[in-house]
């Protein structure tokens, strides 16, 4: 039985290998996905029959893992089918909590087995099993408040502005200190309340860690919390004994790692300062915005973009919060027809997740190769005629380049400006998530589109087909 366990472990890696090359790229994105909930499908039933098979773990235990399995799975199916898009990133933040508060489970777990005698290890095992826990109690602990904070921000129910408290960088600094120094005197006389102290102490830094970061950086803490959450899951597999939790921790804790070092080389930040809590962000105060705006009507921007020869679509947030995609698929189709060259322009971090302007788009139908990066576009605003900027604020925000004392500070954007006109969705002249005012809004060549961004990009399409002698 465990050759058969081994081989089936050895198949469900080697798809989720296969699941994280499949998400690399748009075209194979839904086979990836299918990918890695087979894998997943055959780690969880090879476990199963494992444990069932080597002795089982009694029938109450029995009793306790299908009720389990049947909750696990009805939430998981349940919120599968009622979460919009909208709200993915803040789901996602809630479900590494989940990760991190099992690895601290399982690490607590560990210690109290072998209080309690019900284990054979001594001597130099002993102190590496005691080294197991600490350390996967810690990274659980900062994972799980951590990803509490993510989620709280994402949602709206705490101030996306980053927490600034007098000496941030030498209190996290400190309690890494205090870690190592509690993690060594753990290993050497395991006491109860050194475990406390740590799980206490980790806990505060996970909290106070993306407390301190602001709103223009969470889509990289969501990346880097899901590191954290594959390192957690890796520390409980050591602990548990289970090859294949390794294996899989490895692999979301390195790809995940991975991703947050590209979206930091593409914000301009670096990876070290972003998972030190916001360390090294500009800290100065951002330049006063005076001037005023000007505003134009759908059948104003139908015009515009009937004389024009090319148009840059740049979706952000608000595309998604309005969830618009499908209605800028339509004008896309409808000035490719007519046409006009219609390309998008996606920020890394459009959006609060990685990705996510990405899969809105593919979910539209809008083609993949007019679906381009911010580097592979930003040179083309010169020549061109109209740019669409649809719900986004921070990602194409001139402050980022002219205001050294700015949040966004040196963050690479969307240089839209360049263009001979930008049309701006917007619902109103407030900030965007990172609080900070865009002005891009008071420049001679924008024009703001006030409204539901869907509502009006309908109206532009409606009124792009009214023939010209009605």
């Amino acid at each position: 039985m465990d050759t058969w366990t081994t081989a089936a472990y050895l198949i469900a890696a080697l798809l989720f290998v296969v699941s994280l090359a499949g998400l690399s790229k748009h075209e194979t994105s839904r086979s990836g996905v299918v990918f890695g909930v087979s894998g997943m499908a055959v780690a969880v039933v090879a476990t199963v029959v494992a444990l069932f098979t080597g002795g089982g773990p009694g029938a109450l235990g029995v009793i306790l893992l299908v009720v389990a399995l049947v909750i696990g799975a009805v939430i998981g199916l349940w919120r599968a089918r009622v979460v919009e898009m909208t709200g993915m990133p803040e789901l996602i933040a809630l479900m590494h909590s989940f990760v991190g508060l099992a690895a601290v489970l399982v690490g607590w777990n560990g210690f109290l087995e072998v209080e309690s005698g019900n284990t054979a290890l001594a001597g130099a095992l002993l102190g590496i099993h005691h080294a197991e826990v600490v350390i996967g109690v810690f990274i659980g602990a900062v994972t799980f408040t951590g990803s509490i904070i993510a989620f709280g921000k994402l949602s709206g129910r705490v101030k996306s502005n980053p927490l600034q408290l007098p000496g941030k960088n030498v209190l996290n600094l400190g309690a890494l200190v205090a870690f190592v120094v509690l993690t060594v005197v753990f290993v050497i006389t395991p006491n109860l309340w050194l475990l406390v102290a740590v799980t206490v102490l980790a806990l505060l830094l996970g909290l106070h860690l993306v407390a301190s970061i602001g709103g223009g950086d969470m889509p990289v803490v969501v990346s880097m919390l899901n590191s954290y959450s594959g390192w957690a899951a890796a520390a409980s597999g050591f602990l548990l004994g289970n090859d294949l939790l390794i294996i899989t921790g490895a692999l979301v804790g390195s790809s995940g790692a991975y991703l947050s070092y590209v979206m930091c080389k593409a914000m301009n930040r670096s990876f070290i300062s972003v998972i030190a809590g916001g360390f090294g962000a500009p800290t100065g105060s951002a330049a006063a915005v005076e001037g005023e705006h000007r505003e134009i009507d759908a059948a104003g921007v139908a015009e515009l973009l009937a004389d024009a020869g090319s148009v840059i679509i740049t979706p952000g947030y608000g595309m998604a919060v309005a969830q618009a995609q499908y209605p800028v698929a339509d004008l896309t189709r409808t000035l490719r027809e007519r046409g006009v060259e219609v390309r998008f322009g996606v920020h890394p971090v459009a959006g609060r997740l990685p990705g996510h302007m990405n899969v809105l788009l593919a979910e539209a139908q809008v083609p993949y190769d007019i679906v381009l990066e911010m580097d592979e576009i930003n040179d083309d605003f010169p020549e061109t005629d109209v740019v669409l900027v649809i719900g986004a604020n921070d990602t194409v925000n001139p402050a980022a380049t002219d205001d050294p004392g700015s949040p966004i500070a040196g963050m690479p954007v969307l240089t839209v400006w360049e263009a001979k006109n930008v049309i701006v969705f917007k619902r109103s002249m407030a900030t965007g998530y990172a609080g900070v005012q865009n002005p891009l809004f008071f420049r001679e060549n924008t024009q703001m589109l006030f409204g539901d961004a869907k509502d009006r990009v309908q109206d532009i399409v409606a009124a792009m087909k009214v023939p010209a002698n009605a």
